[in-house]
């Protein structure tokens, strides 16, 4: 069975203290602490294998193209796309959804069509369109969720038309935990002749994902929340598509011929790889999907399941706490305010109790606006969290309410 406690000793920096307190880390969904063998693997190509890829003929130009470029097949197995030469590195998700945001759009969108945006998404998959939308002419449209968290889906008929043309949604919310219904979603813009974008995020992380089997046309994720370094990220796309798309940005490797006259551009992948790519961060993803490869990926999600019901179960006794996001498939994640009291409040009163949440909006607006609140407290849950963490969580919650009154 998965065992937290072994794990622990691989993430040097759960070992911290703070405020004299052993750190209990629970903003995962933020960012991911690393592993050692990730750590180790910067380490070692920074100091014996640092050279910029493609160009050069020398050793170690050759060495670190062959670490990038065995990433880029490791991420197309981790994924299940097709070929490698759909898996474009990005330096985030916010760079991926941009980049198919300009690219996709230029080729694809005119005045008068619309792309549909989930009510639950991310900052940095709603103002790239909005951003497209202005550009084109375009309209964006909404589709809600419930007071519970879930998607209604069942609005999709009323909101795609035959003027659709993408229709972007999480695999999962990083405020709520939601896990929408994507077969729903992806089948009725299919059916329409749409794209689908998937923000994979927290989707990644919690439950993975087979983007053939899946069926998405474009899917996006960070790396540093996948265990891997900041400055990493993927684009999937189906290879027609970005074949048919122009480039989002010029500049070095992803030009065939440059004269001043006219420029042709490198096939795929390298196309949507302008400058100098973050190769490093790109082999230090792969060593996270090994690591993460070596576990039963059922049982760290039993595993962090447990974790999330476990706190929702002690935060449901202190008064005036309310929980945000109650879909029975949530991935593990727990919102909540208290009545009465800032969540930033609370959230600074966790830190001296050695207990990292993440305060206020999430990146997420629109969420907060459905339920008229300013923000929230969230803790993510991650596979090297344990029941006591969970336990301090709780308490230090508790602790919060005595103190600050309501």
């Amino acid at each position: 069975m998965f065992d937290p406690y072994k794990i622990r000793d691989d993430f040097p920096i759960l070992s911290t203290t703070v405020y004299g307190r052993p750190l209990a880390y629970l903003d995962s969904g933020a960012t991911a602490q690393k592993p050692r063998c990730v750590i180790d693997k910067v380490a070692e190509l920074m100091t014996c294998s640092n050279a910029n890829i493609h160009r050069g003929v020398h050793h170690l130009s050759e060495r670190m193209t062959s670490e990038y470029e065995r990433a880029r097949e490791r991420v197309r197995e981790f994924i299940g796309a097709r070929s490698s030469e759909e898996v474009i590195f990005t330096s985030g998700a916010t760079a991926a959804v941009n980049t198919v945001a300009y690219a996709w759009s230029a080729r694809y969108l005119a005045a008068g069509d619309n792309i549909l945006l989930s009510e639950m998404e991310h900052h940095s998959d709603i103002v790239p369109w909005q951003l497209a939308a202005e550009r084109h002419g375009a309209q964006i449209r909404v589709l809600p969720f419930d007071d519970d968290g879930r998607l209604m889906t069942e609005l999709l008929p009323e909101l795609i038309d035959s003027r659709t043309r993408m229709v972007a949604v999480t695999q999962a919310s990083n405020t709520l935990g939601t896990r929408p219904d994507l077969d729903a979603v992806i089948s009725a813009a299919h059916a329409a002749g749409a794209v689908v974008l998937v923000d994979g995020c927290q989707g990644i992380v919690h439950g993975g994902v087979d983007v053939t089997e899946l069926g998405c046309d474009f899917y996006v994720f960070s790396g540093h929340k996948l265990y891997a370094p900041t400055g990493i990220g993927v684009l999937y796309g189906r290879r027609e598509l970005l074949e048919s798309m122009p480039p989002f940005m010029g500049g070095g490797d992803m030009v065939d011929k440059v004269t001043f006259e006219r420029t042709t551009y490198a096939p795929l992948p390298l196309k949507y790889e302008a400058g100098t790519s973050d190769f490093i961060g790109a082999a230090a993803l792969a060593t996270a999907m090994d690591y993460l490869s070596q576990f039963d990926a059922a049982e760290i999600e039993r595993h962090e399941h447990g974790l999330m019901m476990r706190a929702e179960e002690g935060l449901r006794r202190i008064e005036g706490l309310r929980i945000y996001g109650s879909c029975p498939d949530k991935c593990p994640i727990v919102s909540f305010d208290v009545e009465g009291i800032h969540n930033y409040d609370i959230g600074m009163i966790l830190d001296k109790l050695g207990v990292a949440v993440r305060t206020g909006h999430h990146c997420a607006a629109p969420v907060m606006d459905h339920y008229g609140i300013s923000g929230m407290c969230r803790a993510s849950i991650a596979m090297y969290n344990t029941a006591e963490e969970i336990d301090r969580l709780v308490e230090g919650v508790a602790r919060a309410v005595r103190m600050l009154g309501r």
